[in-house]
């Protein structure tokens, strides 16, 4: 069980670490028919391995809402590309579909040949490409990846022989190669979504296109009409939605962590240690003075909160904001599931218990050391135990969500919880500790924390089980949703709808979207679609654009532009002067 708690923290920090929603991912390994000689063709591949029970939409998909599977080959200077030579699509039934999806399973193979002209240098020559596919299973399409690799191409002069590179004999004698298709320019498709109109192709600096106007507001995930509604009259009225500190004192919010600090020592895996760490470092009843058993308890109490700090800083700055991890549902199951555990401890059901292990990082020569009792502190905070890492990852949370509203008093959040599970050390040092005693008041405590534990469990469980189900959806619905706004009035393209409301001299709606967003299509089925949400945005420019990968530009400047944590995304702007 200790181990699993360890996994579950791995788990929990890799989640935390990733910005967006993870997508499976297939192993796609480059291998090359073998050597060429300069001024002849070569044959490379692509073996693409989804993970099992997925698929991927064909080059070709019969309906035309659905993400292709596409290569683009950046060929460098000389090189071309004659031909690229899909697998045969197998046809899979899809539930409420007229027809089977056109789909690559499992395990493909995805051939090319190219041209390598009579001047190239002997030696290797490198062959980026881009592999871009969407991974689905019989009833979830997951966003779509783009894989980056590279084909390494040894060339030899013309008067040498080629050798084939025999450990790939297998492979390319499975790809048809002279019956493929001739790329187009630069194979444009697998680097964009394709587009909801004939407009023009989304540009690379979109997000630069907003510095002409103003952003009023903006806003995430599904809104209920009232609260849509509010959304565009706060915009409108130029009022800007309150941050959780704004305006509620953030030193009480401080106060309040610093006090719960305090409180984590009375937890019975902090508690009864306190006598025994202070006995390993050299303080307390064994301290030389009173002053000599203050500094060494205060340099154990501050690498607790400087580790506390570290750890909430390291998470806030590098996971990004609460609500683009939060978009996570894997993220979300990863807390629940670790909550689950530390409540069952909290119940004893489960004993987990990494106090112990504090005795192995001592120094039997080294008693007495500020050095140790700062080490000491730092070891103790990483092994408090069950009683701890709950509140800590909670306040960690807290604080990340606090500086995505732009407080960076958050920063200090975890410092302070830190401060206050230091206080007493110094005390406790210098001999004058008056901490309660064990008991079974400290069982109390213990259950306590296990029930807000287990209902915070329940909580990340219901998230994550929302976010998978927001995935569960047709992506041609939301094509068709789209395409009826674009035919009433809205706007597929950016630039186009900016420069019609400079024009017009209106304010306006962006909305951002993806075939794989559900509540995409339930906004426009609800919200979006109610009488009084048209008749507030008549007024408006209204814009579609579709952020089809969150994670490739131009989608991404723009989404972090607007502060957008997740699909579906609205932004009012109004512009300057």
């Amino acid at each position: 069980m200790k181990r699993f708690l360890v996994l579950a923290f791995i788990v929990l920090g890799i989640a935390a670490g990733h910005a967006q929603p993870p997508r499976p991912r297939a192993d796609v390994i480059p291998v090359v028919q073998g050597s060429v000689r300069a001024g002849s063709q070569v044959h490379v591949a692509l073996k693409v391995t989804v993970p099992e029970g997925l698929h991927t939409q064909s080059n070709k998909p019969r309906d035309k809402a659905l993400i292709p599977t596409t290569l683009m080959i950046d060929a460098p200077a000389g090189v071309t590309a004659d031909e690229i030579v899909w697998p045969p699509s197998i046809d899979m039934a899809q539930a409420g579909a007229d027809k089977p999806l056109a789909v690559f399973e499992r395990e493909f193979l995805i051939g090319a040949t190219l041209s390598i002209p009579p001047s190239a240098p002997a030696g290797d020559l490198i062959v980026p490409a881009r592999l871009r596919y969407q991974a689905c299973d019989a009833n979830l399409c997951y966003p779509p990846v783009t894989a980056d690799v590279q084909w390494t191409i040894h060339v030899v002069p013309p008067s040498a022989a080629a050798a084939p590179d025999s450990a790939h004999v297998l492979e390319f004698s499975r790809i048809a190669f002279g019956t493929g298709e001739t790329p187009g320019p630069q194979n444009p498709r697998a680097s964009q979504p394709p587009p909801v109109s004939a407009g023009p192709a989304a540009a690379p600096n979109d997000a630069a296109l907003l510095d002409a106007f103003t952003i009023a507001g903006a806003t995430g995930v599904y809104q209920s009409t009232s609260d849509f509604l509010k959304f565009v009259r706060d915009a409108e009225s130029g009022v800007k939605t309150r941050g959780l500190f704004e305006g509620r004192g953030p030193l009480a919010i401080l106060l309040l962590v610093l006090v719960g600090g305090l409180a984590l020592n009375l937890t019975p895996c902090v508690l009864p240690m306190i006598p025994i760490n202070l006995a390993i470092i050299g303080a307390g009843a064994q301290a030389q003075s009173r002053g000599r058993g203050f500094l060494l308890g205060s340099a154990y109490g501050a690498a607790m909160a400087v580790v506390y700090g570290i750890l909430g800083l390291v998470v806030i700055l590098t996971a990004g904001t609460f609500g683009t991890i939060n978009s996570s549902p894997w993220f979300n199951l990863a807390i629940a599931v670790l909550f689950v555990v530390l409540g069952l401890a909290m119940f004893d059901l489960l004993l987990i218990d990494f106090s112990k292990y504090s005795t192995r990082f001592t120094g039997s020569g080294s008693r007495g050391s500020v050095l140790l009792a700062f080490t000491m502190g730092a070891v103790a905070a990483l092994l408090a135990g069950a009683c701890v890492a709950p509140v800590v990852i909670q306040v960690v949370l807290f604080s990340s969500n606090l500086y995505a509203t732009g407080t960076k008093i958050a920063l200090a959040l975890p410092f302070f919880l830190g401060i206050g599970m230091a206080i007493p050390w110094p005390i406790a040092g210098a001999g004058l500790a008056a901490l309660p005693k064990p008991g079974m008041w400290m069982v109390r405590v213990k259950q306590a924390f296990g029930v807000f534990i287990l209902a915070t469990a329940a909580y990340y469980g219901y998230e994550a089980y929302s976010l998978f189900a927001n995935r569960w959806v047709n992506p041609a619905a939301v094509e068709s949703s789209v395409q009826a706004q674009l035919k009433a009035g809205w706007y597929a393209s950016l630039p186009e709808g900016l420069a019609a409301a400079k024009r017009e001299h209106k304010p306006v709606l962006i909305d951002m979207w993806a075939t794989w967003c559900k509540n995409c299509l339930t906004m426009d089925k609800t919200t979006l679609a109610n009488d009084d949400v048209k008749g507030a945005l008549s007024g408006y420019v209204k814009i579609k654009y579709q952020a089809e990968d969150p994670d490739a530009q131009p989608a991404k400047d723009l989404l972090q532009r607007l502060s957008a944590p997740g699909l579906p995304a609205y932004a009012i702007l109004k512009a300057k002067g």
